[in-house]
């Protein structure tokens, strides 16, 4: 599209609630620099009033209008609408992979149910607080998540084969992430990702690095080292025998 006003983008968009809907189109004028969500309020405010759809900043930066464009969750104010080519429908669904609401609004709040049995940050006891900046630049990458949980919508285990009560998803191993890599804290969080996380369902895809808007690289950066974790602590055979040998538990440190 070359962002003159007079033309006109078809963009269908989902309308229903549990029990069933179907995608409704609508002519949309489009102007310079428009995005989705800017396409969404005009169909609001000229079409469909009753249109639900969660949205705040509109800057990328709250997470909350997430959704399925042409069938790729993406954040609606960061998808230009120049971005299609012309005369390329444009449709618009809620994330598949969570309880629909009502239109493009679906209910995320399974997510902050994980986020509750994550043991928080906890100081080793008399740990000095300064460390080195590599260590700051290490964490400071995970706390870019704004939590749109796009990377929980794509991911296949809980999107294919919804496994929520045994897998936390790609956004909470960048959480367990920082905290396990922050240079002063303590607490051991490797026999939680091995046995609720489910981290072990992850079979390193990359899809959900490639859908986060804050280019966080999840799997590369936190779900790989993370596994390295886990494997280092319940399977090193060497470590297993030493904890034999002092009388230790198998998963001591």
């Amino acid at each position: 599209m070359s962002g003159e006003g007079s033309r006109e983008a078809s963009v269908r968009v989902f309308r229903g609630d549990a029990s069933g809907g179907q995608e409704v189109e609508y002519r949309v004028p489009i102007e310079p620099g428009m995005v989705v969500l800017d396409a969404i309020h005009w169909i609001q405010a000229h079409r469909a009033p009753d249109l639900a759809v969660r949205w705040n900043c509109k800057a990328a930066k709250c997470g909350s209008c997430s959704a399925e464009v042409n069938g790729k969750p993406s954040l609606m104010c960061k998808t230009r609408m120049d971005h299609f080519a012309e005369g390329e429908p444009v449709s618009v669904r809620p994330m598949k992979t969570f309880p629909l609401v009502r239109d493009l609004v679906t209910d995320v709040s399974w997510n902050f149910e994980v986020n509750k049995r994550i043991a928080p940050f906890k100081p080793r006891p008399g740990a000095e607080w300064k460390w080195q900046q590599s260590d700051v630049d290490r964490v400071q990458e995970f706390r870019k998540c704004i939590e749109c949980f796009l990377c929980q919508d794509v991911c296949h285990v809980l999107r294919a084969h919804e496994l929520k009560h045994r897998f936390a998803g790609p956004r909470f191993f960048v959480r367990i992430a920082a905290l396990e890599m922050h240079p002063i804290d303590g607490e051991d969080r490797t026999k939680f990702l091995k046995e609720h996380a489910g981290l072990g369902l992850c079979n390193i895809t990359k899809c959900c690095t490639e859908v986060c808007p804050e280019s966080i690289q999840i799997t590369d950066n936190a779900i790989i080292p993370l596994k390295e974790r886990v494997v280092d602590r319940h399977y090193d055979f060497l470590r297993l025998v030493w904890n034999k040998l002092r009388g230790k538990p198998s998963d001591a440190i």
